[in-house]
C-alpha cells in the first residue's frame, strides 16, 4: 500500500482554510478518485512542533491511500489538473507532495 502525502508548510503570511479543504476539496478527491482505486483519505491540522512551544512545521497535510503507485498515477491522469486547480480556493501555500510505501503499522 502507498500513501500520497500533500503537505502545506506553515509560515508567516501563509493561509489555509481547513474547513474548505476537508468539506469541499477532499470531497472532490473522493468523488474523482473513489472509483479509481482510492482506498481512503485523512487530513491532519498542524498543532505544534516536536519541542515544547515550537510551532507546527505544516499548517495541514492531506493523505490519500492506494494499493500501488501505478494505481495512484492512473487515477490522477484524468483528474490531477482539476484537483490541483482547486488549491487556490483554500490556500496560498505551494504544497509539497511525497509518495511513500507503508512498510509497518
Amino acid at each position: 500500500m502507498i500513501r500520497v502525502s500533500v503537505m502545506y508548510p506553515a509560515g508567516e503570511g501563509k493561509k489555509f482554510d481547513v474547513d474548505y479543504y476537508v468539506q469541499k476539496h477532499m470531497t472532490l478527491v473522493q468523488q474523482r478518485l473513489g472509483s479509481l482505486g482510492l482506498l481512503r483519505w485523512e487530513v491532519d491540522r498542524g498543532l505544534a512542533g516536536g519541542a515544547p512551544g515550537a510551532p507546527a512545521p505544516f499548517a495541514a497535510m492531506g493523505h490519500i491511500y492506494f494499493n500501488s503507485v501505478a494505481d495512484f498515477q492512473a487515477a490522477m491522469k484524468p483528474h490531477g489538473k482539476e484537483l490541483f486547480a482547486d488549491v487556490p480556493n483554500f490556500t496560498n501555500i505551494t504544497p509539497q507532495v511525497q509518495v511513500s510505501e507503508i512498510v509497518g503499522t
